[in-house]
């Protein structure tokens, strides 16, 4: 659960601000229809009613997340910063949007006053319980170790002796600690046992999942080995350091520490984007079945024996390796062979040193069959990885998938691996195959680097029109 365990708290969480926000709507609605005297008119049956309610509710938690109240160091209590105002600002934004939608809709949601302040008490209410119980359950799961981070501690600094009292102190504080890096004088007695004499012995028998660092000494060097192994990385700032801002502050108890961040996309994006792709995919499947019926029957009455569709091994986040599915464009003698086997096999050698200069294409490849010509030019061959998106192996939007053996001509393939590969990415919809290979992989470390939900809603525009114009598509 480490790997996905602030995806699945935040998941929780924002599933139960939604039945949070529901509830509180239907209780307003209960108690002016059932237990207010008053006379009333509503055009709206309770269950009519809360329907809408349904409908308006990822406007709501879309609130809820510009206020940073799916930030994890909020809602678990390791912020100054206060989560009750929030909730207050969130439920009169949530009513305020739901009279906006009111207004312009004409259905008479809220026939008098007195229901939207109800709405907005009963909001913050709920909201505020069911994100007690939320916290109760996540810190019950952390003292039963499950999900908690290894963390390790490096630097020769006061403030590893007060980080690691209070990892091995506060089962609750979701960290564990598995390995400190600093001079005796620094460690708690009682923690001694946890002392290694370099980062590198301690990353090689400590299965760690993040590393704080205490001071300022080979700073490069521990972030480089952070972002190679796809841990986090904390540095913890002295006093006179604290001015450089340059991350995402947290504390760690009463220690503040700066979350390096490799890219935006954490926290509830990450949620965000998993529940868009799921989404999508599922519409995507349903309206590409009969295309992917008619290319699948024709590849499979082409040649019998040969499968439609191929799972060829490809890398995604945290270098985990999965089978990305797609629809047989090469000739099966050559299926899941590397460029340089099939073209050594079919004796055609001189295209190799060709195929690689030209960022792995070649016009006229004679490993791909008429029909494959036709499909990977009108992009059929990609839609069995809808399937592949569904599951959760890659994102819509992402860098391209890698191939293991890839992985040699990549400077920076640990900051790549930091997000989901995508079926479409930054790079495909900057030239696809027009661009030189290098400004290829340019493309993705910046998508990396600087992603946001706008650069994905300009990447899917892109792509529907780079797809129907076919541009760069061979």
């Amino acid at each position: 659960m480490r790997k996905k365990s602030d995806f699945i708290l935040r998941l929780l969480l924002i599933i139960g601000d939604a039945l949070a926000l529901i509830l509180s709507f239907a209780f307003a609605y209960f108690i002016r229809v059932k237990v207010d005297p008053r006379p009333w008119t509503f055009e709206f049956q309770f269950f009519e009613f809360v329907q809408t309610i349904v409908w308006l509710v990822p406007v709501m938690l879309v609130i809820l997340a510009t206020l940073g109240l799916y930030r994890k160091d909020i809602f678990l209590g390791r912020t100054r910063m206060p989560e009750r105002g929030r909730l207050v600002l969130a439920a009169i934004l949530s009513v305020a949007a739901l009279i906006v939608y009111d207004f312009f809709k004409g259905e008479n949601l809220f026939p008098v006053r007195v229901m939207a302040l109800t709405s907005v008490l009963l909001s913050f209410v709920f909201l505020l319980i069911e994100r007690m119980i939320v916290r109760f359950v996540v810190r019950q799961i952390f003292k039963s170790d499950y999900g908690a981070r290894r963390a390790i501690i490096v630097g020769n600094s006061k403030n590893t002796e007060y980080l690691a009292d209070y990892i091995s102190s506060v089962p609750e504080s979701g960290y564990r600690l598995v390995g400190v890096v600093a001079s005796k004088k620094y460690i708690p007695k009682d923690l001694k046992v946890h002392q290694y004499s370099s980062l590198k012995d301690a990353l090689k028998k400590a299965k760690a999942d993040v590393i704080f660092q205490t001071d300022e000494k080979s700073t490069e060097y521990v972030y480089k080995q952070a972002v190679e192994r796809h841990i986090l990385y904390y540095f913890v700032p002295s006093e006179t350091a604290l001015s450089s801002h340059f991350g995402e502050m947290e504390l760690v108890g009463t220690t503040p520490a700066v979350l390096v961040l490799t890219t935006p996309l954490t926290g509830g994006y990450v949620v965000i984007k998993r529940l868009f792709d799921i989404v999508f995919s599922l519409l995507a499947l349903v309206l590409a079945a009969i295309p992917m019926l008619i290319t699948w029957l024709i590849l499979k009455l082409s040649d019998l024996k040969a499968p439609a569709i191929y799972a060829d091994e490809r890398l995604t986040q945290y270098n985990r390796k999965f089978k990305c599915y797609k629809f047989r464009s090469m000739k099966p003698e050559y299926s899941g062979m590397t460029a340089e086997e099939a073209f050594t096999k079919m004796g055609k050698s001189d295209l190799i040193e060709k195929y690689r200069k030209d960022g792995d294409y070649l016009k006229n490849d004679p490993r791909i069959t008429k029909f494959g010509h036709f499909i990977r030019k009108m992009s059929l061959d990609e839609l069995p990885q809808l399937i592949n998106i569904l599951k959760g192996d890659i994102s819509l939007i992402g860098p391209r998938a890698l191939l293991p053996g890839e992985l040699r001509d990549y400077g920076d393939r640990s900051l790549i691996l930091t997000v989901k590969s995508g079926l479409t990415g930054f790079a495909q919809v900057s030239g696809r195959r027009d661009i030189p290979f290098e400004e290829r992989r340019a493309l993705d470390i910046y998508y990396v680097r600087n992603w946001s939900l706008s650069l994905d809603a300009s990447i899917f525009l892109k792509t529907i029109a780079a797809v129907l114009k076919r541009d760069g598509a061979k």
